[in-house]
Formats: C-alpha cells, structure tokens, sequence
C-alpha cells in the first residue's frame, strides 16, 4: 500500500501546482507570499551591547579559563569591511585583549574564549565588541585568579 501511495503522490502533487499555478497567473512573489522576510529597518537599531559571565570556576581550578559571552542587538559572524555595515540587524565580532597587553586577536566564531597555559596568579582579559570595520561598540572585563598549584604543574 505504501509503495502505491509513493508512486501515486507525485501524480496528485503535480496536478494541484499545475492547478494552484494557473490560478495565480501574473501574480508575484510579494503578491503570493507577501513582504520579504527580511526587509530594511524602519527605525535605528538599539545599540549593541556585550554580556560576559565571569570564568567558568570548574575549568579555572584546572588552570583553563572558559568564558562565555553573548552580544545583544548584534550578531557575531565573520564578515568584515565598510560594506558590511549595511547588513541589518547589524553584525560584527569581538577582539580579546589578554592583561592589558598591546596586542589582541579577533573572533568570530561566537563560542566561549577558552584560555590555557596563563601563569599563575590575577589576570584580566577585556573582551571588545566591534562592526564589521573593527570599530569598538561596547567592552568588558573579566578579573581572575589562576591558582598556583596548577600553573607549577603545567
């Protein structure tokens, strides 16, 4: 019954389109399906806005540090240049800065930052989110301690 009802559907599939087609003649896409589902902004967007949770503790007694972020009214993706400042809702990345030094890196894959190997004692690591040309739009930074019997053992 199965195999008879397989071979019949594609029959019945194809009359109701060829039917529901003529009926729709001229018409279209937007008339048949209405607005796109993305269409441009009608108001500014809010501003975007960084959120990040301390490090992971389980992981840090291990000397890893894991910390989570999340980005309100922003989504993180890897696309980059001045064009991609038209995409709406806006994207961008973020760039970790490890104890104040003079370099970072970029990210953006949207996954937690996960450090390993830091020597022991206080760190801090500033995570910035930016557009798509780099620009910072918002920064925060997390204060930790990485235990001393876990560094010696690395």
């Amino acid at each position: 019954m199965l195999s008879k009802l397989i071979l019949i559907s594609p029959i019945l599939f194809s009359s109701a389109t060829c039917a529901w087609a003529a009926e729709l003649g001229g018409l279209s896409a937007g008339d048949v399906l209405g607005p796109a589902a993305v269409a441009p902004l009608e108001k500014p967007q809010p501003p975007a806005r960084l959120i990040v949770d301390a490090p992971l503790a389980g992981p840090l007694r291990k000397g890893a540090v894991f910390i989570q972020y999340r980005a309100e009214n922003l989504r993180i993706e890897p696309v980059f240049g001045p064009e991609a400042l038209k995409v709406t809702p806006r994207i961008g990345h973020i760039h970790v800065v490890v104890d104040g030094n003079p370099w970072h890196w970029a990210d953006a894959s949207g996954e937690p930052v996960i450090l390993v190997g830091l020597p022991a004692g206080k760190h801090k690591v500033t995570i910035i989110l930016a557009d798509p040309t780099h620009k910072p739009l918002d920064s925060k930074t997390v204060e930790f301690i990485v235990p001393e019997h876990v560094a010696a053992s690395h």
